[in-house]
């Protein structure tokens, strides 16, 4: 029985000292003790140690201007993006840094990352493409967090602004995720940009219509809309007669808002207009059809006859 806890004893001390002896080759411990002992080698690391703190204090100081700097510009997104992107930078160079510290040659590093960007470029275009459009879209700031747009004939309000895509929600409340490129290479219509808004009111009048009087009650609709602006001389309303159509003669009302009211006023515009026009007597001709019923019998080409 003595014999059997000797034999495990002795067996369970060569596994670990072989397990010990595995972990030493794997991450090279040897290597490392014998390399840090040379007095050469301790100046080396010592340098090593305190550039890598001064690249961080930099990296720290540099993260902190752009914070401060760029929030004041863009959004809180973009500001996020860019930090970040400072940080892989300061991770790169650090990395290289240390390598070319220890002697690593960086000459077929830099090779090997030149052929493998080329590779990446070539299999991600699209996401390059979207890439650079977005940085572009950042640096002209056409639009900002809840702003209205509508890019290639889809409308929303704008909820996230990002380098490879902007995302906005419908006016239904659906998500939709717009590819930078697409914006860049496509008109884009950006509603909330100024703080007032133009609407043009097109409505007819009939060929018996007194013109005068119907201008007068067409310009009498604006201040019956309370969106409506009439106190400033740059968005005065204005009533213009535009054309002369086979069954009517055109008006164009042209009457300005602040820009949230802007859906209020079309509201209020076309509502007084037809009110204005019901107790002034003046008619705004439509479309008639008129529909004859033939009966089970009746020969509809006799009939027309």
């Amino acid at each position: 029985m003595p014999t059997n806890d000797t034999n495990a004893a002795e067996l369970a001390k060569s596994v670990g000292v072989e397990t010990a002896n595995q972990m030493q080759q794997f991450f090279h411990v040897n290597e490392i003790v014998n390399y840090v002992k040379e007095p050469e080698h301790i100046v080396k690391f010592a340098t090593g140690v305190i550039a890598v703190v001064i690249f961080w204090l930099v990296y720290r100081l540099i993260r902190m201007v752009i914070k401060k700097g760029a929030s004041k510009k863009f959004e809180p997104t973009v500001v996020k993006t860019l930090t970040r992107f400072v940080g892989y930078c300061f991770y790169v160079l650090i990395v290289m840094y240390i390598l070319g510290l220890f002697g690593i040659n960086l000459g077929a590093i830099w090779g090997a990352m030149g052929i493998a960007g080329v590779a990446i470029g070539f299999a991600a275009q699209t996401t390059v493409s979207n890439l650079i459009s977005g940085v572009f879209i950042v640096t002209e700031k056409t639009m900002k967090i809840g702003d209205f747009i509508e890019v290639d004939g889809v409308s929303g309000t704008v909820d996230k602004v990002g380098l490879l895509s902007i995302k906005i929600h419908t006016a239904d409340n659906q998500l939709i995720r717009i590819p930078s490129s697409a914006i860049i290479n496509t008109k884009l219509k950006n509603f909330s940009t100024f703080d007032y808004r133009r609407y043009v009111f097109e409505v007819g009048v009939d060929y018996a219509t007194d013109l005068d009087k119907a201008l007068e009650v067409l310009k009498s609709v604006p201040a019956k809309c309370p969106a409506a602006v009439t106190d400033k001389s740059d968005y005065a309303p204005k009533v213009l007669l535009t054309t002369l159509a086979d069954s009517s003669i055109g008006m164009n009302l042209i009457v300005w808002c602040e820009r949230p009211n802007f859906f209020d006023l079309k509201h209020q515009v076309c509502l007084e207009t037809v009110r204005a026009f019901r107790e002034n007597g003046i008619n705004i001709p439509f479309n008639r059809m008129d529909v004859t019923l033939l009966g089970e019998s009746t020969n509809p080409v006799a009939t027309k006859a």
